[in-house]
């Protein structure tokens, strides 16, 4: 199977250069050219394997010259007892008869980044064996939040690697931002943005595309890579767990096979909704994805009228992750839903740089709002869902978790439709203790991670255990700049 490019489909790249550069030099993402079918028969097959060899079996039908016994270990190393807390990796929680959560957050960072940026080093180090790579790769990764740490993880004193990671200074949680600034590892740094997540997301994108800055890194045995949901190599893994969802409902009995189902994401940067979307294109039986967003909601805009526009207030909330307005990985989708015609891709993205909006039409909008769904909570009833389902379920989730669930509700109301559905679970409620302790009515707060024991004392609920080893760790970046910075701060990291 090869990858062309969503801006230039002439392009063809094999899944490890793919996955190797990250991004098309012209700045369009790598989508593979076709893709592959999961049969009834080859989801029985699935619903008794372990989630390890599910993600052999689902991520081995895209990488064509990758050997299953190197997937074996990979999935191995990724989702072994060293990393996850529970074997079943990705659990499904019953939330009542028609809804079910998949909990993304086991890994060790504690949120669902860790699903695919476990694995993502793995499938890199191998891809720079087969493309007979000998430059350093530097990863470079923009973050609302969880991005960061789970990348920072994943590539800690990986081989050939260095990685750096910029977010938004005061657009992340304190716990987030503790988790970063005191990692460990000889190849890593970190280093906070002015500005929001878009400022840092679109700085490393000019950095991508920037042909000085590679052709000097090449001089001195470096080249980009990323980490971010624009790499394919994170979007795959990610769909593996949609498709492992499905096939746990399909073993407890939950659903009969071909039976559909709706899936609720909440999203910002449309990477993890995207990968419902594929494992939906590859033959799950998805009837309804639903997209959720908070205050920042120019995709539930899109979804109902067709116009993407980021023109539009900026807020900082209590669900940070999804304070995005450039939703990269959207891309990818019109790529598909346009017969892959890179050139309307490349004139929405040109549009997009120059006057913050675009617009699609007919068969397109069709298409999309046939497989969509949208909506969107604000600050209010995000706080009003995560107390609602801790009184009515026992159940302690977080602001993101909270808005999935607010705009599911939102959605059975307006529609009537009863599907079983999934909500993703994209973070343990630990770190967001400040807002989920605010939700649940404590206003009179701890600091720093002494917020960890409190949540755990009011709600029940043990803190996951890296989270609450945190106060045992020494600080270590402390610094930002402005956004034009961004190039030089590179240059300084690989001196």
């Amino acid at each position: 199977m090869k990858y062309n490019s969503t801006r230039n489909k002439r392009l063809h790249f094999t899944p490890a250069q793919a996955i190797a550069q990250g991004l098309s030099r012209e700045g369009g993402l790598f989508v593979p050219c076709e893709i592959p079918s999961l049969s009834c028969e080859a989801l029985t097959r699935l619903r008794d394997m372990s989630y390890q060899q599910r993600a052999v079996y689902i991520m081995g039908l895209y990488l064509e010259g990758f050997r299953e016994d190197e997937l074996d270990a990979a999935a191995a190393a990724a989702y072994g007892p060293a990393k996850f807390d529970t074997p079943a990796v990705a659990p499904l929680r019953k939330v009542d008869e028609d809804t079910f959560c998949l909990e993304l957050w086991h890994g060790p960072t504690c949120a669902f980044k860790d699903m695919a940026l476990q694995m993502l080093p793995h499938l890199l180090s191998l891809s720079l064996k087969k493309t007979d790579e000998d430059k350093t790769a530097c990863i470079l990764v923009a973050t609302s939040g969880d991005t960061g740490k789970a990348a920072l993880e994943g590539f800690r004193d990986v081989e050939q690697t260095k990685i750096l990671v910029f977010y938004p200074k005061d657009g992340v949680s304190e716990i987030q931002q503790l988790q970063m600034a005191t990692q460990e590892g000889e190849n890593v740094g970190v280093w906070a943005v002015i500005g929001n997540f878009d400022d840092a997301q679109t700085g490393v994108k000019h950095l991508f595309s920037d042909p000085e800055l590679r052709e000097e890194l090449a001089g001195r045995g470096y080249f980009l890579s990323s980490a971010n949901s624009i790499n394919w190599g994170r979007v795959l893994p990610q769909i593996v767990y949609y498709v492992s969802a499905y096939c746990d409902l399909l073993r407890d009995g939950r659903v009969q096979m071909g039976e559909e189902i709706n899936i609720c994401v909440p999203t910002g940067n449309f990477g993890n909704i995207l990968a419902a979307y594929y494992a939906r294109e590859m033959g799950v039986p998805v009837r309804k994805l639903i997209c959720a967003s908070n205050s920042n909601n120019v995709l539930t805009d899109f979804l109902k009228t067709g116009v993407y526009d980021r023109n539009r207030s900026f807020y900082n909330t209590i669900s940070p992750s999804m304070d995005i307005l450039i939703s990269s990985n959207l891309e990818r989708l019109l790529y598909l839903l346009s017969d892959e015609d890179d050139a309307v891709v490349a004139d929405y993205m040109d549009q997009l740089s120059a006057q913050g909006r675009y617009t699609v039409h007919g068969g397109m909008l069709k298409a999309i709002q046939d497989c969509f769904a949208g909506g969107w909570a604000d600050e209010t009833a995000t706080k009003a869902t995560i107390a609602a389902m801790k009184k009515d379920h026992d159940y302690l989730i977080d602001t993101h978790t909270a808005v999935a669930f607010k705009v599911l509700e939102d959605y059975r109301k307006e529609t009537g439709d009863q599907t079983c559905t999934v909500v993703a679970s994209t973070a343990s409620p630990f770190k967001f203790c400040d807002s989920v302790l605010s939700a649940l009515g404590v206003e009179e707060q701890a600091k720093g991670v002494a917020l960890l024991e409190q949540l755990s004392a009011v709600s029940g609920v043990d803190a996951p255990a890296p989270l609450a080893a945190l106060g045992s760790k020494s600080v270590r970046f402390t610094e930002f700049g402005e956004k034009e910075q961004m190039r030089d701060e590179v240059r300084a990291f690989l001196k």
